[in-house]
């Protein structure tokens, strides 16, 4: 049911890409835009559009957060990946964004999808006035300077700190980089719904940092063909990560443990968190 239901929710967010962008003049930034959303998992907007299910909301409201906050990853995803931060030439198993096209074009395209973030999470058709303004005012506190923008300056500073990062200083990073997104995708459903999402915070809370976890251990060991991305980059930067702090099998248990928190923390659902908690046992099972 996860799996089936990560891919219809995939299929149906690039549907709405491409009625979003198609609407706009056909233009080398638009252009370089639509490249950019193509392919990943949609794991965000899947969170988007499940938490959207669970509260009983249409998902004709969903889809235009659930695309936000895919724009919003693409954006990321296009400036992490510039030759002034991670420089890395390969995404998705294609050229990333500067490569090519170029670094200008590829400022302007993520500048342009992290815009369309907030216009697409305060559409009409996502609510009223209090929702869509509480989903513009979370999405700025996740993907700013108070969450995946501080995670990635932590990251920055890192790699010229005198000092190696403990486990402390590497959970806050990535609570940040990675977790920020995951946790206000998960929340969307509540807030759209205008109630509690304090049970699906602590869900993607623990949901974040098992998926950063099996990140550093795909860098390891993972398949880069399958990863569709250059691997072990940490390694060969000397940088800390959950695997060079835990070890390999520390890591993997600490992941498995932060799933079984995720999962906990939706008993309050029932059976009608189950595809959620089947999201949380994918992250760690994945090979991309």
């Amino acid at each position: 049911m996860f799996r089936e239901r990560l891919a219809q929710d995939a299929a149906r967010i690039q549907e709405h890409f491409d009625l979003v962008l198609g609407a706009l003049d056909d233009l080398d930034v638009t252009r370089a835009m639509a490249y950019a959303t193509k392919g990943g998992k949609r794991l965000r907007g899947f969170l988007v559009m499940e938490s959207a299910r669970l509260h009983a909301v249409d998902p004709v409201q969903a889809i235009w957060p659930a695309t936000g906050i895919e724009a919003l990853h693409a954006y990321s995803l296009v400036h992490d990946d510039l030759p002034c931060m991670d420089d890395d030439d390969l995404r998705r198993g294609r050229p990333t964004l500067h490569v090519k096209w170029n670094e200008g074009a590829a400022v302007l395209a993520g500048d342009a999808l992290q815009t369309l973030a907030f216009e697409l999470c305060t559409r009409p058709e996502v609510g009223n006035p209090e929702i869509r303004a509480e989903l513009a005012l979370t999405l700025a506190k996740a993907s700013g300077a108070e969450g995946m923008v501080l995670g990635q300056a932590l990251d920055i500073a890192a790699e010229t700190a005198q000092d190696p990062l403990t486990l402390d200083d590497i959970t806050r990073l990535q609570t940040g980089k990675t977790g920020a997104l995951i946790e206000w995708s998960a929340c969307a459903g509540a807030r759209l719904a205008q109630t509690d999402p304090e049970p699906l915070r602590r869900y993607a809370h623990a949901l974040g940092l098992a998926f950063q976890i099996a990140d550093d251990i795909l860098d390891v060991e993972g398949d880069a063909e399958k990863a569709g991305k250059r691997l072990q980059k940490d390694v060969e930067a000397g940088k800390a990560t959950f695997v060079s702090l835990l070890g390999l099998d520390g890591a993997k248990s600490r992941a498995a443990d932060l799933v079984d928190q995720a999962c906990a923390a939706l008993e309050g659902y029932g059976s009608g968190a189950e595809t959620l908690n089947a999201a949380a046992r994918f992250v760690i099972a994945r090979d991309s």
